[in-house]
Parts: C-alpha cells; sequence; structure tokens
C-alpha cells in the first residue's frame, strides 16, 4: 500500500470504511494494534524532539547570560569575517593578463 493511498484513507472516512471492507476482523484489528504502536512511538518521537528544544533552549539563555555576566556582546565573539568579491570575473581577464 503506498503512502498516497493511506493518506487518502487518513483523510476520508468513507475510503477508509471501503478499505476496511475488504479485510477481515482479524486483520482490522491487528492493523488497529499496528496503528497504535506508530501512533505511539511518534508520540515518543515528538516529545523527546520537544525536550531536546527545550534543553537547548535553557543552554542558550546560560550562555547569553553568561556572556552578558562577563560584561560581552555577541558583536565581541565574532570576529568579522572577511568580504568576498561578488560576480564572474569578465570573459577577457585572462586573456588581458597574458598579452
Amino acid at each position: 500500500m503506498s503512502s498516497e493511498s493511506l493518506e487518502r484513507i487518513a483523510r476520508n472516512k468513507n475510503v477508509a470504511r471501503a478499505a476496511a471492507r475488504q479485510l477481515s476482523m482479524e486483520q482490522l484489528h491487528k492493523l488497529a494494534e499496528v496503528i497504535g504502536e506508530v501512533i505511539e512511538q511518534k508520540k515518543d518521537e515528538e516529545l523527546h524532539r520537544q525536550e531536546e528544544e527545550a534543553q537547548k533552549e535553557r543552554k542558550l539563555a546560560e550562555i547569553r547570560e553568561a556572556i552578558n555576566d562577563a560584561g560581552l556582546s555577541l558583536d565581541d565573539l565574532v570576529s568579522e569575517q572577511p568580504r568576498r568579491k561578488r560576480g564572474r570575473p569578465p570573459k577577457n581577464a585572462s586573456k588581458a593578463g597574458k598579452a
């Protein structure tokens, strides 16, 4: 079953009913069990991602506080990057230098 057909089933109750008619009760119960496990796994992954984001935010706040306590700013920590020349050199530049 493709992800497109799963999306159609998820979006439309009538499509889900039509697909369910092709399965036995045993298969439907097994499908419900598998979907339940997938939902739990997705919840766990989302919770883990949110915890990581919160931890990252706490670390950033600690770093900002330490920078402020030291009397520094972010500009003090970031050195200026060398400016790059923009664009391409003229087509004749290499020929003109040889002549």
